[in-house]
C-alpha cells in the first residue's frame, strides 16, 4: 500500500510514530471530490484538485506544484510530457522550490544545486475549501538527519498553496534559533506557452541582470524579453509584477510577486534541452521559466526568530 512517512507537531507524533497512508491522507485532508491524494508514476503521492475555478497537481516530493490550469482555459503551468517521476529527482517543469539556497552553493559545490527542498519529502499540514469556492493546501518540509547535515540552521519551511481562479504560491521560512541565516530561495516557475518565437516578457525594461551564458557578464534590459537563443539571466533589485505576453495564445499571464528582489528568466534553448533528457524534441519551445527569487546579491538575511515570506500569484489576462 503506498504509504507517506508523515509528523504532526500539533498532535505531538514524531516522524518515527507514524506512517500516512493513501486512506488516512484522504481521510484526513481530503475534501469531497475537490482534493483527493492518489499514487502517480515512480511511486509519488500527489494532492489532485479539481474545483469551480481549475485544476491542479501537488507531488508531496518537493511540495512540487507540477500543474494548473483555469477551467476553460490552457494550461497555465507547463509540465514536460518526458517528466520522469522517481524518489529523490527532481521533476521537469510545474514549481520546483529552489531552497535554502539558489544555484550552486557557496562552499560546498558537491551540496545539490537550488538545494535540497524539491527532492525531500514534505508534510501536508492543512487543507480547506475557501468560501470563493478555491482550494488551499500548505506543506510543511520533513526535517531529517540528511537536510540538518546540508543546513544546520534550525528553522521551518511551508508551501501555502491556494488554486482558484488564480494560482497563489507562498513559500515560508522561520528562523526558530539564536543566530541570523542567509536565505536564498526561488519558486522556479516554469510557464505554457504557444511557442517562444510568439512571447515576449515585459516588465524587467531598465533592470541589471546578471548573464550567465557565455562569460558572465552584468547587463542591462532595454526592452522586453524576446528570446531567440539560450537564456540564463538573474534579474537584480526588482520588485516589479511580470507579464508573459503570448502572440499565439493571445492571452498575458501576470506574475506579482511579494517578498522577492530578483527574477530569474530561463530558457535552455535546443542543445541543453536535448542533453537533459526530460524536455523531448523542441520541449523547450512550448516553456519559460520565470522565476521569482531572492538570489545573488538579493539574498535574505533571516534574524532569529523572524519569518520570511515569499508569495507570488499567477493569473491571467486578456492581451492587449
Amino acid at each position: 500500500m503506498a504509504h507517506i512517512q508523515i509528523c504532526s507537531e500539533n498532535n505531538g507524533f514524531t516522524i518515527q510514530d507514524i506512517t500516512m497512508t493513501l486512506a488516512d491522507l484522504n481521510q484526513r485532508f481530503g475534501i469531497n471530490n475537490n482534493l483527493i491524494f492518489s499514487e502517480i508514476a515512480g511511486g509519488l503521492i500527489a494532492a489532485q484538485i479539481n474545483n469551480a475555478h481549475a485544476s491542479a497537481s501537488i507531488a508531496l516530493q518537493g511540495a512540487h506544484l507540477m500543474t494548473y490550469q483555469p477551467n476553460d482555459e490552457e494550461p497555465v503551468i507547463w509540465l514536460s510530457k518526458y517528466a520522469k517521476f522517481a524518489a529523490g529527482k527532481s521533476i521537469r517543469g510545474g514549481v520546483p522550490i529552489c531552497w535554502p539556497w539558489f544555484g550552486a552553493h557557496a562552499t560546498d559545490s558537491k551540496l545539490p544545486g537550488h538545494g535540497y527542498a524539491r527532492t525531500v519529502m514534505w508534510e501536508v499540514l492543512e487543507s480547506k475549501a475557501l468560501p470563493d469556492g478555491a482550494t488551499f493546501i500548505s506543506l510543511g518540509l520533513i526535517e531529517t538527519d540528511a537536510t540538518r547535515a546540508q543546513w544546520p540552521h534550525p528553522c521551518t519551511a511551508k508551501v501555502e498553496i491556494t488554486v482558484g481562479k488564480n494560482l497563489r504560491v507562498e513559500l515560508v521560512t522561520q528562523n526558530t534559533g539564536k543566530e541570523a541565516f542567509t536565505l536564498g530561495e526561488a519558486l522556479h516557475t516554469y510557464f505554457h506557452i504557444s511557442d517562444v518565437a510568439q512571447m515576449t516578457i515585459r516588465g524587467l525594461e531598465g533592470c541589471d541582470y546578471l548573464d550567465k551564458v557565455g562569460e558572465p557578464a552584468r547587463r542591462t534590459q532595454k526592452d522586453g524579453i524576446v528570446i531567440e537563443s539560450e537564456v540564463d539571466r538573474i534579474y537584480v533589485d526588482t520588485t516589479a509584477d511580470c507579464v508573459i505576453e503570448d502572440r499565439g495564445l493571445k492571452r498575458a499571464i501576470r506574475i506579482a510577486k511579494q517578498g522577492s528582489r530578483s527574477t530569474v528568466v530561463w530558457n535552455p534553448w535546443t542543445e541543453k534541452a536535448d542533453k537533459m533528457g526530460d524536455f523531448g524534441q523542441d520541449g523547450h519551445r512550448g516553456m519559460v521559466c520565470v522565476e521569482s527569487a531572492n538570489a545573488a546579491h538579493n539574498v535574505v538575511s533571516v534574524a532569529p526568530g523572524e519569518t520570511h515570506r515569499l508569495a507570488v500569484v499567477y493569473s491571467v489576462e486578456a492581451l492587449k
